[in-house]
């Protein structure tokens, strides 16, 4: 397909500001997806993320005369302004339609899909199983699957694409924040999560869609490449050292600890109002209020101590989450231990076990398990998962 005139500067910018980089992400092979899109109806699964540099695609494609019929948003909507299980309602950009797929219903509907002939999903996730855009993949699958749509995957590196850890989900656990019997951490990128989904027949009645993985060219998983998102995946993920953290701090969201929702540095920090400065040996604190990131944060307006995270650079220091390639338990464990015995029965709540995707790491921390018997835990169902991530594997 032939760009515009008015187009060719923005894509000669494109290219070489992309000669200064290794990686391309699939949403610049414009070759191996535009000719599946021409005199198309197209729907978009993105949001904020869906972006070469500071273009989006929606504006690209349609500048390009690409017919977009209507936009599905995932947790967080299609701005990536709303708040960790806010409700997102449908809206509008630029006449386009915007189905949210976080609203009534986190599927897409048949009738959604109505003269659809081409689905493209481009969202930046973090490869973590309860980040819940691998969900959202999920449930556009089916939805492409059941109506006969091709779905085009325009792949992005994955900030833990280097590594796997933690539990894989026992089956009892099932949850938008797991669905699949994958482990904390799968060390994969979103196209190689889709071939996966496909591959192991995870979908509704082992059904199997249509699928175009468009790579990341010039990616290893174990380049040592220090990755900025113009736009942050989600608002309480504003920079890479919270990504790194995520595997490791997400966990708290099932306890009684704030990890800095409503501070400016979210998944940097934990603590509570009730551990003190002379027990934790900390004068860290921090004080959750509602802002742009958070409606409602846990211990909204009460001083919190606890720990900093925030002054570790992921991207220049070999801090112990990345030098060894592993979820840190450390954090989970010495939080819960100088927890007032008064407290300890309430610690975890409902949801924990939900992000574990079992029981069994909540009774370890309750038993006083180490660090060390916990991981041994894991190790036999790690190493059956990754016989089976290693067929779907697109890059070194």
């Amino acid at each position: 397909m032939k760009l515009p005139n008015s187009f060719i500067p923005i894509f000669l910018l494109t290219f070489f500001s992309y000669t200064l980089f290794a990686q391309k992400p699939g949403i610049y092979d414009a070759n191996s997806y535009l000719p599946f899109l021409k005199n198309k109806n197209v729907a978009i699964v993105g949001n904020q993320t869906s972006r070469l540099f500071n273009i989006h695609l929606i504006d690209t494609l349609t500048n390009l005369g690409i017919n977009i019929k209507c936009i599905f948003s995932p947790e967080h909507g299609f701005l990536g302004r709303g708040d960790a299980g806010e409700y997102i309602s449908d809206s509008i950009y630029d006449s386009i339609p915007i189905i949210s797929l976080y609203g009534d219903s986190k599927q897409l509907k048949d009738s959604d899909l109505n003269n659809i002939d081409v689905v493209i999903f481009d969202i930046q996730d973090v490869g973590v199983r309860f980040y819940t855009y691998i969900s959202t993949l999920h449930y556009v699958m089916e939805g492409c699957a059941r109506n006969n749509i091709h779905l085009i995957v325009l792949d992005r590196p994955n900030p833990h694409a280097h590594y796997v850890d933690g539990p894989v989900l026992d089956s009892r656990y099932l949850s938008f924040v797991g669905m699949h019997p994958v482990p904390v951490v799968y060390g994969m990128t979103i196209g190689e999560y889709a071939l996966m989904i496909n591959g192991e027949g995870w979908l509704v009645n082992n059904i199997t869609t249509d699928l175009t993985i468009v790579k990341i060219e010039n990616y290893s998983r174990f380049d040592k490449v220090n990755y900025t998102f113009n736009y942050p995946p989600s608002p309480n993920l504003p920079n890479m050292n919270a990504i790194k953290l995520y595997p490791s701090m997400c966990f708290f969201e099932g306890t009684i600890i704030s990890v800095g929702r409503g501070t400016d540095f979210p998944f940097e920090v934990f603590g509570a109002p009730f551990f003190k400065s002379d027990s934790i040996g900390s004068m860290f604190t921090f004080l959750p209020q509602p802002n742009t990131a958070s409606n409602d944060p846990k211990y909204n307006g009460q001083l919190c101590y606890g720990w900093d995270l925030s002054k570790f650079n992921f991207n220049k220091n070999n801090f112990l989450l990345f030098q060894n390639s592993q979820l840190n338990l450390q954090y989970l464990i010495y939080a819960f231990n100088n927890t007032p015995a008064s407290k300890k029965n309430i610690f975890f709540n409902s949801f924990f076990n939900k992000l574990a995707g079992n029981n069994q790491l909540k009774q370890q921390i309750l038993q006083g398990s180490s660090v060390e018997e916990i991981r041994a835990s894991w190790e036999k169902d790690l190493l059956s998962f990754m016989k089976i991530r290693e067929k779907y594997l697109l890059y070194n």
